[in-house]
């Protein structure tokens, strides 16, 4: 058998080789505030030793703050502007259609994931939604399956079949916390009964969405995560924790959602349909948001006046950003072909629609909770092991970092 190498590079960035089994947990919507809520409500006793200075950073996610762009900077190490996502949903403007930006065509480069496993490493994916799965899979030769499809898992398309039998659950409901529970069970046995030298872990923020930090839904929620990230740890995982965005109260006092309808303002201002308004945060699994996120970006008809628009956006109240297309995306790192003539992201409590009628929120049971915009950005990057002080004190920490700090800066 040929020896693996010392390191690697991907994008750009050199990555030691795994001495130890190394689990990178990307939790969905997770602002720092769950994880110090829920330890000191005493349910979370391993997150709650975790959450010390030489183990427990803060970082920033990429802006837009949503699931697709931030889960592939993680595992390619870089922005959106190098490996291509920028949300959910885009607008081609070469096929004049709006896409779902699921297809791993769309990611244009590498994952660390898939680098490590062509080097020789036994690497493992597990994620929530099979739409994410497909992206983090690109190129990857190991495990790889969702929650949502776990009993459809094959050899050929998945590295690995009778994943029901493996976890011992039945497949959970989409929209449901045992979705994210069958992440962290599947991770757990997958360590158990097998040579795993990297993981990826990816949940969904549905509980998120419905609960604030210290709640009961949520603390049961972390509670439940405890006792997975604790059994990774004891069986001698490096466990390295960090969240795509972040999650805040988009509503008002009478639980209300909070919403500015950007197609119907600029329907009024220049003609139905002349302008289009794409909402990345867009994806088939809008129930527990309605499609209502802090971040939106704006086509132009030709004969508009782009600087007026801008002004008038601007003046909207709750509106805290509106920047053309080149200075958002020189900004926040993202790639110009998709996004539109301007980008406008909203206030923390405020969420961005197109008009009311194309916006279904009948499955809101609970306030909207959301994100998308700058109030989202800070998340946690938290490790089972101390940090060297040269990557804790680094000028700007990423939530793309963290697979850098786990294999490279961990004393």
């Amino acid at each position: 058998m040929s020896e693996m190498p010392r390191s690697i590079e991907v994008n750009g960035r050199h990555y030691n080789w795994m001495h130890r089994p190394v689990v990178v947990v990307c939790v969905d919507g997770c602002a720092y505030e769950y994880l110090e809520m829920a330890a000191a409500a005493g349910v979370a006793p391993f997150i709650k030793q975790l959450l010390h200075p030489d183990t427990a950073l803060k970082g920033e996610c990429v802006v837009p703050s949503f699931t697709n762009p931030n889960n592939l900077s993680i595992v390619t190490g870089v922005p959106p502007a190098v490996h291509g996502i920028s949300g959910n949903y885009f607008f081609d403007r070469e096929s004049g259609t709006e896409v779902l930006m699921s297809d791993p065509k769309y990611l244009v480069a590498p994952t660390v994931l898939a680098r490590f496993a062509d080097a020789g490493a036994k690497v493992a994916v597990v994620t929530a939604k099979d739409k994410l799965r497909r992206l983090l899979g690109k190129g990857l030769k190991g495990i790889c399956f969702s929650s949502e499809k776990a009993d459809e898992a094959s050899i050929e398309e998945n590295g690995i079949d009778k994943v029901i039998e493996l976890v011992g659950k039945p497949v959970p409901s989409v929209y449901s916390a045992e979705l994210s529970e069958f992440v962290f069970a599947a991770g757990v046995r997958l360590l158990e009964t097998r040579k795993i030298d990297l993981m990826y872990l990816s949940t969904t923020d549905y509980v998120q969405h419905k609960c604030a930090p210290g709640t009961p839904g949520a603390n049961a929620f972390y509670q439940m995560m405890d006792g997975y990230l604790q059994r990774l740890d004891e069986l001698g995982a490096i466990v390295a924790i960090t969240a795509d965005h972040g999650m805040n109260a988009k509503h008002n006092d009478e639980g209300e959602p909070n919403v500015i309808y950007l197609q119907e303002r600029l329907d009024e201002w220049l003609g139905e349909d002349t302008a289009r308004v794409i909402l990345p945060i867009t994806d088939p699994y809008v129930v527990h948001h309605g499609a209502l996120g802090s971040f939106a970006t704006v086509y132009l008809p030709e004969s508009a006046d782009g600087e007026a628009i801008s002004r008038k956006l601007a003046a909207l109240p709750s509106i805290e950003l509106v920047l053309t297309g080149a200075e958002g995306c020189a900004r926040f790192e993202l790639p110009p072909a998709r996004m539109g003539d301007l980008i406008v992201i909203s206030a923390q409590d405020v969420v961005l629609g197109t008009r009311r009628i194309k916006h279904d929120l009948s499955g809101l049971d609970v306030p909207l909770r959301s994100h998308g915009g700058l109030a989202e950005q800070v998340v946690p990057l938290i490790f089972s092991q101390p940090v060297a002080r040269s990557a804790a004190q680094r000028q700007r920490l990423r939530n793309f970092d963290v697979i850098d700090i786990a294999l490279n800066h961990l004393q």
